[in-house]
């Protein structure tokens, strides 16, 4: 029997956000072949932005070698010993936005993002001009990318509930939203 109940902690983490203010399309759960390395995978965007221009993207990366570690670690410890520290799954957020005719200053942009973000949540924001032909105008592509640690050793005792990381997602999708109608004017 499994230490750490992965689908559990990712429904958890679904009925969490959906307690945060966002709005839960899909689900996906990934299992390569080889390695059997798992990736839990859910789209989501604000309830205030239903039918918006933003999108969200959550991912948690599970390895097999990190939670058999974890496993192997928890199985050797009294019950009175908590769980041990330095065993962490990847949790991606990945925002992405349609085309935007008037594209925002990506470094204006990064600047108010760190500050929305900040040392907990750290942001990158980049964009993709792309032209579809050589006489076509640009059309610019904006994506802002977050990751944050998951401790496996917090899931197991249930102290890892994310509140603040999902909170700072909020206030960056919330800012996204404000700011989009004046980059998405052509």
């Amino acid at each position: 029997m499994a230490v750490i109940d992965v689908p559990g902690f990712v429904a958890e983490l679904k009925d969490h956000s959906a307690d945060h203010g966002f709005h839960i399309h899909d689900e996906r759960h990934f299992v390569e072949t080889y390695s059997l390395q798992q990736t839990w995978e859910v789209d989501l965007h604000p309830e205030a932005g239903c039918g918006g221009p933003i999108d969200l993207h959550l991912s948690l990366e599970v390895d097999p070698r990190v939670l058999l570690a974890f496993e192997d670690a928890v199985m050797d410890l009294p019950d009175d010993v908590d769980p041990p520290s330095g065993f962490e799954f990847p949790l991606s957020f990945n925002w992405s936005l349609p085309p935007l005719p008037n594209g925002p200053d990506l470094l204006r942009l990064a600047i108010d993002l760190a500050g929305i973000g900040g040392i907990e949540l750290p942001l990158e924001v980049s964009a993709i001009d792309s032209y579809a032909s050589a006489t076509d105008g640009a059309e610019r592509r904006l994506t802002i990318v977050a990751s944050h640690p998951v401790s496996l050793s917090k899931i197991l005792s249930g102290e890892e509930t994310l509140c603040d990381v999902l909170d700072k997602c909020l206030a960056v999708s919330d800012y996204l939203l404000e700011s989009s109608p004046a980059w998405l004017a052509g």
